[in-house]
């Protein structure tokens, strides 16, 4: 590979056309494709400052995206973001806990989950939906809310 900043400037025009990234994984990748790390703190100084590169950004739209599409918990979204390269501070940032939007998040999630789970629900089936409520990054608190409508039976020997 060459060790132009044009080049490298190039490649990660190509990568951010695909889908933004954080400054840590267009790191990566320009790392992995060959360029110095000179020549990539050039290509991304001029990406940042012409507003293509940018965590603040793209922490906001991740965390739109993870409460309504995804249907995160809190804790889910901080490490959806996480994953994703950004700084502790940058998700921080970004999140604010409101614990009303996360018990409707939660219980939109929980009425998918249950229309594949059928009718009798059992004390088996509460700790599964526990499971995968905590899974999603939802807290105790928030599950346990989420939960106390809905009618469990005991198993029964068939």
């Amino acid at each position: 590979m060459t060790d132009s900043a044009g080049d490298a400037k190039k490649y990660a025009f190509r990568l951010l056309a695909y889908r933004d990234r954080s400054r840590a994984e267009l790191r990566e990748r320009l790392e992995k494709k060959g360029f110095p790390g000179d020549v990539i703190s050039v290509a991304m100084a001029e990406l940042q400052k012409s507003g293509y590169l940018d965590d603040r950004a793209l922490a906001k739209n991740l965390r739109r995206q993870a409460t309504d599409n995804r249907l995160l918990g809190f804790q889910g979204i901080k490490r959806f973001m996480g994953k994703r390269g950004l700084s502790p501070e940058v998700i921080d940032e970004a999140l604010d806990y409101d614990e009303d939007a996360e018990i409707s998040n939660a219980r939109r999630l929980l009425e998918k989950k249950l229309r594949s789970m059928g009718d009798h629900l059992t004390i088996r089936h509460r700790r599964r939906l526990w499971n995968f409520l905590t899974r999603r990054g939802y807290s105790f608190g928030v599950i346990r809310k989420v939960l106390e409508g809905i009618e469990f039976h005991e198993e029964t020997e068939e």
